[in-house]
């Protein structure tokens, strides 16, 4: 190992020991927190960004639910004081252990891998809205959101979601779950490793319209929508995303949920004279528990998902082979060995990449999460790779350091 290497691996382990050994006052979670005047803690199942039943609520209200924080009122307006805003970033160092001579072999410090001012909050009475705009690279709007809430009773309402999204998929415009459905919300940093939808690759940049009839047991939606650039399309030549989720009363200590999801159809974007079109047929499973054991919060979380293959006349946009489908199944589960500060979890992945008879992708990976703050988590991920796939020059073990940050 060379000096600079060895002088960046000290000086980043000075760090790491200076932030576990002087855990400070955890502040709340930006911009929501700020506007409720309540700790990340209340809507947050062990750390952020997990969410918990009074997560889901908040989020299913379109982030209108204000606390202490002032409002401007009038007729057809009430709207915060002040713009809430927070800014979100992720530094990590990755390493796998393979022979080729790659960076990520090497040893790859991604500083930052994210950063993004996040803006959001109440609009109006029944309109509220979420803005991401990245600053770790070229600015830009990477995700944006206006839920318009249409409440029928106590627990019931619709929604309609318009949104654009650079990487989360479709289920940015709604989704409650912490399975992976949604790429930002899971348990662990390796999500492809974790969660069958990160696996399959039902992310990716997306403009769609969510249309969602929310009860406090569950909900489904609706979602056309449209991937990658897209300048122009036209009405009824877009894709579809199907979600439907229940969530029952509490057993016990236990908040449990499941759900299914499915992208089929297909889309036509661009000129009529050099028209991009696009073929989707992917479903999955989703399921999770949030409880306690002996006083310890677990949270257990599984998913399966198949994405079709490909045909010659007709591609599937989220599996390009003609061989044979691509699965996954995905069970993950963390445990807070010491409440609201260190957890630790274990992921297990059974998967084919539907390439050839010989394309199993196995994976287990462990996790730790430290606390540092309620908005400030050092996060460690290692996995282990087996299958048909795994090779001497990629490697068959990944491991992830991350400082994730929310102020």
């Amino acid at each position: 190992m060379n000096m600079f290497k060895k002088t960046m691996l000290l000086g980043a382990s000075c760090m790491t020991v200076v932030a576990i050994s002087a855990p400070q006052e955890g502040s709340a979670t930006p911009v929501f927190a700020r506007q409720t005047s309540q700790s990340c803690a209340a809507c947050h199942f062990q750390r952020f960004p997990l969410l918990n039943a009074y997560g889901r609520t908040f989020k299913a209200k379109g982030y209108t639910q204000v606390g202490k924080q002032g409002t401007i009122d009038d007729t057809n307006l009430s709207t915060p004081v002040i713009l809430n805003a927070g800014l979100i970033t992720k530094f990590r160092y990755q390493k796998t252990n393979g022979t080729a001579d790659t960076a990520l072999n090497a040893g790859e410090f991604q500083v930052p891998d994210e950063a993004f001012i996040s803006l959001g909050g109440k609009v109006a009475n029944n309109i509220g809205f979420q803005a991401e705009i990245n600053v770790g690279g070229t600015a830009s709007l990477t995700g944006f959101k206006v839920p318009f809430v249409f409440p029928t009773s106590k627990d019931f309402s619709f929604l309609a979601i318009p949104f654009f999204t650079d990487a989360q998929g479709p289920a940015f415009g709604f989704e409650l779950l912490n399975t992976g459905a949604l790429r930002f919300s899971r348990a662990f940093e390796h999500r492809a490793e974790t969660s069958a939808q990160q696996y399959l690759a039902t992310d990716g940049k997306t403009t769609g319209l969510s249309l969602v009839a929310y009860h406090k047991h569950g909900y489904v939606s609706y979602t056309p929508y449209i991937r990658d650039d897209a300048s122009t399309f036209s009405s009824g030549r877009y894709l579809s995303y199907i979600r439907g989720v229940v969530t029952p009363e509490k057993v016990g200590d236990w908040d449990l949920a499941a759900g299914f999801q499915i992208w089929t159809g297909n889309s036509k974007t661009g000129l009529d004279a050099a028209p991009v079109t696009k073929h989707a047929d992917v479903w999955s499973l989703d399921a999770q528990a949030q409880g306690k054991v002996a006083d310890l919060p677990l949270g257990i979380y599984a998913t399966y998902g198949s994405a079709a293959k490909s045909t010659a006349t007709v591609a599937n946009d989220y599996n390009t082979s003609l061989v044979d489908s691509k699965n996954a199944f995905t069970v993950a589960t963390e445990l807070g060995v010491i409440p609201s500060k260190l957890s630790v979890g274990i992921g297990y992945r059974a998967a084919n990449k539907g390439t050839s008879n010989s394309d199993v992708e196995n994976s287990v990976t462990l996790g730790a999460n430290y606390q540092i703050a309620k908005n400030m988590v050092f996060q460690v991920n290692h996995s282990f790779y087996s299958g048909d796939l795994t090779t001497d020059a990629a490697g068959d073990q990944k491991t992830t350091v991350m400082l994730y940050s929310a102020f």
